[in-house]
């Protein structure tokens, strides 16, 4: 029987116990960790192009992860096409969510509240990196914390991502500018299915999405959630995360000359 808490116990969180990373040539570095409330996308999305253009000319020289929900708003990536909705855009008008075409790759997907979207912004040069890698590492960010909650999830060779069975649990999504990366995963904790009724998913026709609490029948935490994403991506990427508010990363891109 599947657990709605997560299966160890470790410092009040239930994080498993430490496995080694997928990408032990990496030697630990440190990012600067910014937990945001429900944020707009295309705020978010403004704040990323910022951090990307101090990344890019060094300006900034650390990088810089966003843990985040949005409200509702379906994203077209650089694959999506309108084909992939299935209902009209006055029917999402009507229902209040966003339609916005961005350069990350994918297809066509949904953000809502209760699911969490982490941004990366990191150079993946500097890191050594390669896009596979990287991508292959933010799976498993996710397959580990879906773990914790006693849900085995896996990937798929017809769609990076996480998958429990047929069915969608976490998607993926980057751009890269000059080397420096951004965007990155949605994770469904208790976000709403039904939107992603009104689309195909992915571009693919016969897949369904679930969350956490779907495949639990419980509502999930998510702040627990995001702790324990927090500990994969430590150990996964090899880093160490240090918090920082969003009002002192806005103050250190405006001496830069970014914001």
């Amino acid at each position: 029987m599947l657990s709605a808490e997560p299966t160890d116990k470790r410092g009040g969180l239930g994080l498993k116990p430490k496995r080694n990373s997928p990408l032990p040539h990496l030697a630990q570095r440190t990012w600067l960790y910014v937990d945001l409330p429900t944020t707009g996308y295309r705020e978010a999305w403004d704040l990323q192009a910022k951090i990307v253009a101090a990344r890019k000319y060094r300006i900034i020289e650390t990088d810089i992860v966003l843990f985040l929900e949005h409200p509702p708003v379906f994203t077209l990536g650089r694959r999506g096409g309108l084909e992939n909705l299935t209902v009209s855009e006055a029917f999402l008008e009507k229902q209040g969510i966003s339609l916005i075409q961005v350069e990350r790759g994918g297809d066509i997907t949904f953000h809502g509240p209760g699911q969490l979207v982490i941004y990366p912004i990191i150079d993946l040069r500097a890191a050594r990196l390669g896009v596979a890698d990287y991508v292959t590492a933010l799976e498993e960010v996710m397959i580990r914390a879906a773990a914790d909650w006693g849900i085995q999830a896996d990937r798929n060779p017809r769609n990076r991502g996480v998958w429990v069975g047929n069915n969608k649990l976490g998607s993926i999504g980057v751009a890269i500018r000059r080397g420096v990366s951004f965007h990155g995963l949605a994770f469904n904790v208790n976000t709403s299915l039904k939107p992603f009724s009104w689309i195909h998913p992915c571009g693919l026709e016969d897949i369904e999405i679930t969350s956490l609490e779907r495949e639990l029948s419980r509502k999930v935490s998510l702040s627990q959630v995001r702790e324990a994403a927090r500990h994969h991506m430590e150990d996964v990427l090899g880093v160490k995360l240090v918090t920082k508010r969003l009002a002192e990363v806005k103050r250190l891109l405006e001496k830069t000359g970014s914001v």
